[in-house]
């Protein structure tokens, strides 16, 4: 996909180049009959067929079959991601001040993806720089929290998912991300993945889960408190 991208900057640029050298020779007047019709340049298409035998690559070119823990794990980062996006949509129509913080976790979910798709085993020195995690997206978060909790009521009962849907769907990705978590320990545990992505999911479903709190404070929301049936 990348050489057809740059096939087509080469064209254009030598289609450009070629224009502006015919302009430079031969002066038209103001209002010329010139066409101003763009290239066509065609889209790679989205789909390559090259996981249609049940296998796909990581980012350094190996090839492993898509039951393989490093895409359980991939999926479940992507999942989350959506999960988070959904979340996002609710807070926005509810006007909360936060879903900066949601679009910035989003992107940092795509490095966390880039780390664990490219296994120390068979990656280079450029791959590990590419890919490399930083520990900040993890103090982030923990001044977040610490915000966020300074505003809420101190936690005496297990809360159970609820107080509005924005609330309810921060909840819900929080559980995404425990599962997260879950699938990325043993590849880290085995020196495939940086320490720090597991802890930045660690210290992320907290944070979902203290912001989902917050969420309900702010819209008046009620949560509802775990209660042993009777």
């Amino acid at each position: 996909m990348t050489s057809i991208i740059t096939r087509h900057a080469l064209l254009r640029c030598f289609v450009r180049t070629r224009r502006l050298i015919s302009e430079h020779r031969t002066p038209k007047p103001l209002c010329s009959d010139r066409s101003y019709a763009t290239e066509e340049v065609k889209s790679p298409k989205i789909y390559t067929k090259t996981g249609d035998k049940g296998f796909s690559s990581t980012f350094t070119g190996e090839r492993r079959p898509k039951e393989d823990h490093i895409f359980e794990a991939l999926g479940n980062t992507d999942e989350l991601s959506s999960a988070i996006g959904l979340a996002r949509e609710f807070c926005l129509d509810k006007g909360h001040t936060f879903t900066d913080q949601l679009d910035k976790i989003q992107c940092i979910l795509q490095d966390v993806g880039s780390n664990i798709a490219t296994p120390r085993s068979s990656a280079r020195e450029i791959h590990r720089n590419r890919t490399k995690f930083s520990p900040q997206p993890i103090t982030d978060l923990e001044t977040w929290i610490d915000h966020f909790t300074e505003e809420l009521p101190p936690l005496t009962s297990f809360i159970l998912p609820s107080g509005g849907k924005s609330s309810a769907a921060l909840h819900l990705a929080r559980t995404v991300c425990r599962r997260a978590e879950r699938s990325v320990a043993p590849i880290v545990r085995s020196g495939e993945a940086d320490p720090d992505v597991a802890k930045f999911l660690n210290r992320l479903s907290d944070y979902l889960f203290t912001v989902a709190r917050y969420a309900a404070l702010k819209e008046a929301k009620e949560e509802k408190i775990y209660r042993r049936p009777e």
